[in-house]
């Protein structure tokens, strides 16, 4: 798990492999502090990082967060081998 903050004030979370009912619980603690969150997911990972969106969105805050925007892309890493993203915004509302 790495965070940062952009341009945009909104907080980067990359997810890892560690279980996803904890890296939720992660999520939501950054949460408290900032109305958005981007929760990112490369390769392997892009599966836990909609999970952790998920819990969050319908379990832990539902109807308190909405999804934002979603986006799915693609790189190459250092070995040629093609890579997938996902980012998904998480919101906080009223």
């Amino acid at each position: 798990m790495q965070e940062s903050t952009n341009k945009f004030n909104e907080t980067l979370f990359l997810v890892n492999n560690e279980p996803v009912m904890k890296t939720a619980l992660e999520v939501l603690s950054k949460l408290e502090n900032t109305s958005e969150i981007r929760i990112k997911g490369k390769g392997e990972n892009c599966p836990a990082a909609v999970a952790v969106a998920n819990i969050i969105t319908e379990n832990m805050l539902k109807g308190k967060s909405k999804t934002g925007k979603i986006i799915v892309d693609s790189e190459i890493d250092d070995t040629g081998y093609m890579i997938s993203i996902i980012e998904i915004v998480i919101k906080k509302i009223n």
